[in-house]
């Protein structure tokens, strides 16, 4: 290893975690992956990497043992929320046990530093204005409430043990990385934008808009899209304020303004010039009609300024990457 500072990033090998490693280096650190590989990819790994799941405590303390870790980002959960509607179970387990078990290791080997990757659907069905953290927390899907759940264990764990903790709540991550070779990569693509683009590529044949019904001014539901680099980035930034001993805290994610599903597919035709072929269905159970964030809380401590988010440069960079990447998706064993 380097001398650079060691981070682990659990679920380093997928879409948003691979990301951040790249950032990681970028600023500095020494990222290493723990990931199970159940939905990460090995080739988006640019460094060393510990494969385990969460729940495996053995695994956790070699890893703790084998590096010197000084902070950890944690990403790796299970994140369907139409899954995590039929399937509560499995939420819980993965993502609530399996960061109780995380925890457990960090306080046995000294790591009091967490970046935690939480959502904007902590807030469940809000109404249609930008959502500052102080908005009561209701979510209405398992998937939000697991991520809930942490989030308090995180605030009595800073109480009770001094953990410096922030809980970072993004809203929809989109975009790739500008170079192409990384980006959404799913074995069962269910987000707007990839599924979107692998519908023009003729590798989804049954794309649909899940509900043209909400109150909204086209009918249908309303996002916060931000790019993957920027996350990446704010990431980083409430690292290095834990490095500094910042004990934290709870910030959103996002651009403060918001897209309909039909805005989304409006760009992905100007960017492409083919509209996508589409169907529409009823509305998702859990899904909300309007999520949209406050970031002005964000701006102010982690000093999060949007670089990459403009909707043109999110629909640009994900396409690259779906130009490139979906050919090889084909002859892919992950």
């Amino acid at each position: 290893m380097s001398g650079r500072p060691t981070v682990l990033v659990t679920g380093g090998a997928g879409y948003i975690g691979a990301h951040c490693c790249r950032a990681l280096i970028s600023a500095g650190y020494e990222p290493v992956v723990y990931d199970n590989f159940s939905t990460g990819h090995r080739s988006f790994i640019a460094g060393p990497a510990v494969q385990g799941d969460l729940r495996d405590r053995s695994a956790l303390t070699s890893a703790f043992a084998q590096y010197r870790i000084v902070a950890v980002l944690h990403f790796a959960a299970s994140s369907l929320v139409g899954e995590s509607v039929v399937d509560p179970q499995k939420y819980y387990n993965n993502n609530v046990a399996g960061t109780l078990s995380l925890l457990d290791s960090m306080r046995e080997a000294g790591c009091r530093r967490l970046v935690f990757s939480s959502t904007g659907a902590v807030y469940g069905n809000a109404d249609s204005q930008a959502l500052p953290e102080t908005y009561a927390c209701d979510p209405i899907n398992p998937y939000g409430v697991s991520k809930w759940m942490i989030e308090r264990i995180l605030s009595d764990h800073r109480k009770a043990y001094g953990l410096g903790a922030f809980c970072l709540r993004y809203f929809n991550a989109s975009g790739a990385d500008r170079s192409a070779e990384i980006g959404e990569l799913r074995e069962n693509e269910t987000h707007l934008i990839p599924r979107a683009m692998m519908a023009l590529q003729g590798h989804v044949r049954d794309f649909a808009i899940f509900g043209d019904d909400y109150d909204t001014p086209d009918g249908t539901a309303i996002r916060d899209y931000i790019h993957v680099t920027d996350l990446a980035d704010a990431h980083v930034a409430a690292l290095d304020l834990l490095m500094q001993e910042h004990v934290g805290g709870t910030f959103n994610l996002g651009t403060g303004s918001g897209f309909s599903v039909r805005e989304i597919l409006a760009a992905i035709a100007a960017e492409t010039g083919r509209e996508v072929p589409h169907t529409v269905k009823p509305r998702r159970s859990g899904d909300p009609t309007y999520l949209v964030a406050d970031p002005a809380a964000a701006r102010r401590v982690l000093k999060f300024q949007p670089r990459h988010s403009d909707l043109p440069s999110i629909i640009r960079t994900a396409w690259a990457w779906h130009k490139k990447a979906h050919p090889l998706k084909a002859a892919s064993s992950e």
